[in-house]
């Protein structure tokens, strides 16, 4: 019996499998470690999803998470051997090897997340060869949950959106110019904040201003990042929330950059436990 999770900025999807089958599925917060401390990624792993847990022992953990670069896997590795004493097996990868394992598999490909944040990287069907630096929140994450509520959150505040759009915004979310400034500077997680504006996006993708915004934001992603490489001979694979609720935009986007279209899934896992089996 194994456990895998695939481990967002946002949420974090744990599923018991037991000879390639499903038996439990939870879900629980985000785990960053670039984000977070050890121990709030500790007391999310005691509190929330051990209570849940319903197998008793695990052959082994694999734990697929954002911002689990090298010089952060041996913290993570520690911290969930300590939560899961009767774990006989722990093993940390990135998010992106996870989405390459799960979209491709033994394929070779680009493949790229477009969740809260983003990334990409050249697969060869065993390891990832090439890998052009998300940058983070602050710096990348272009075409991102986080990187479009940024933008729209911009463009609403400095009146670059057709009228009325900002009133709607603002009463749809209870939410007032200070209080957005206090959770995006002064509060934790602001990435995680500015990606819950997803959905307000999606809900007015009939304003040609919208729309304009989403689809930028995806050419964006494409041109800084997949086109460093070999795009001509590759289809270019998605796996994120909103790479999956914003396909039609994304295609367009693949079509006016001049790449092919491969898979898009909301999650890697079914293609994880397959992989795993």
């Amino acid at each position: 019996m194994i456990l895998i999770a695939d481990g967002g900025s946002t949420k974090t999807e744990w599923v018991v499998t037991e000879n390639g089958k499903e038996i439990q599925r939870i879900l629980t917060k985000g785990m960053n470690p670039y984000l977070q401390s050890e121990d709030d990624i500790s007391a999310e792993v005691k509190t929330v999803l051990l209570p849940e847990l319903k197998a008793s022992t695990l052959d082994a953990l694999y734990f697929y998470g954002a911002g689990c670069a090298p010089q952060f896997i041996p913290m993570m590795q520690q911290t969930f051997e300590k939560a899961f004493e009767n774990v006989k097996k722990v093993e940390v990868y990135s998010d992106m090897l996870g989405a390459c394992r799960g979209l491709s598999g033994k394929n070779p490909g680009i493949v790229c997340i477009i969740g809260t944040g983003s990334n990409s990287c050249y697969y060869d069907g065993e390891a990832i060869v090439t890998n052009v630096s998300p940058l983070g929140f602050i710096l990348g994450d272009d075409g991102s949950g986080s990187a479009l509520g940024k933008q729209l959150v911009g463009d609403l505040l400095k009146n670059q959106m057709p009228e009325g759009l900002k009133e709607k915004f603002l009463e749809q979310h209870d939410l007032t110019a200070p209080v957005i400034i206090e959770r995006v500077y002064r509060q934790p997680f602001p990435n995680r904040f500015l990606a819950g504006f997803a959905p307000f996006i999606y809900q007015n993708l009939n304003v040609p201003e919208v729309r304009a915004l989403a689809l930028n934001g995806f050419k964006s992603f494409l041109n800084r990042n997949v086109k460093q490489y070999d795009y001509h001979q590759n289809k270019v694979h998605f796996v994120g929330s909103i790479a999956f609720y914003f396909q039609e935009l994304l295609q367009e986007a693949i079509k006016d950059c001049g790449m092919q279209m491969g898979t898009i899934l909301k999650s890697p896992m079914d293609g994880l436990i397959e992989y795993h089996a």
